[in-house]
């Protein structure tokens, strides 16, 4: 089964792991963690060093055993998230074997990825929540697992523009909606909050931040298209995600 780990038990039990999550977590510590502090995403890191971020691995994520350990990793980690801290995230990473790390192309990873939320969803037997339309196309939707909201972050070997999309390994990270509570445009928290992260990320990927990055909720905000950022400005007309529940509402 699925385990959920903390910073602080991987760093202490580093040589049990297989080498490539070995690798996986060293090499996201080194991005997160560098000494310059130069990483955009400001909760992330001090979620990190804060030992709040909880970390699983997955298999290759084109295989039915992933969906069933990230099905079992956000299960338990809905249960916990609140328990974790302010700056909470669940972390999976992915077995990415060199036919799928050398390979495969952005938009081939763009489709491994919604194929994940989809198939994870069906895999969830919560029903849906009731507030939260099922429908991608409507500004209230969001991915949703055992009845807990996440913004859902995705990294890949193929992003190059983007360096804050670029893992080694396939990646992907979920967001509690909770901890968008105090980070949001209605505090004046969220909007500095909001501006530093920006100004950082331009700097970190030397390129514009992309257009489809805004706040949740906006009528005008489309959450999905924040999900997986491409290295251009390009997004796909419409989401590939299917949700998969008969009990569905939108």
């Amino acid at each position: 089964m699925a385990q959920l780990n903390t910073k602080v038990w991987l760093d202490k039990h580093m040589v049990e792991l297989p080498h490539w999550q070995q690798d996986a977590f060293s090499q996201f510590t080194t991005m997160i963690a560098d000494p310059g502090g130069s990483y955009p995403c400001i909760p992330g890191r001090l979620g990190f060093l804060s030992n709040n971020l909880r970390f699983g691995f997955a298999a290759d994520p084109r295989s039915d055993q992933a969906i069933t350990e990230v099905a079992q990793l956000l299960q338990e980690y809905g249960k916990c998230s609140r328990d974790t801290g302010k700056y909470a995230s669940l972390v999976i990473f992915f077995k990415s074997p060199k036919d799928l790390s050398n390979n495969f192309s952005i938009e081939d990873y763009e489709q491994i990825f919604w194929s994940v939320l989809t198939r994870v969803n069906a895999a969830d037997t919560t029903p849906w929540p009731d507030h939260i339309s099922t429908d991608p196309s409507h500004h209230s939707w969001e991915f949703c697992f055992d009845g807990h909201p996440y913004f859902a972050f995705c990294a890949t070997p193929a992003h190059v523009l983007r360096r804050s999309r670029h893992t080694p390994y396939f990646v992907i990270a979920f967001q509690p909606r909770w901890v968008f509570e105090e980070i949001n445009d209605s505090t004046v928290m969220g909007r500095n909050m909001k501006k530093l992260i920006r100004n950082k990320l331009v700097e970190y990927d030397n390129i514009p931040a992309h257009p489809s990055l805004k706040w949740y909720g906006q009528e005008d905000n489309l959450e999905w298209r924040q999900y997986f950022l491409r290295d251009d400005e390009s997004v796909l007309s419409k989401c590939p995600y299917t949700h998969m529940k008969n009990k569905a509402k939108s």
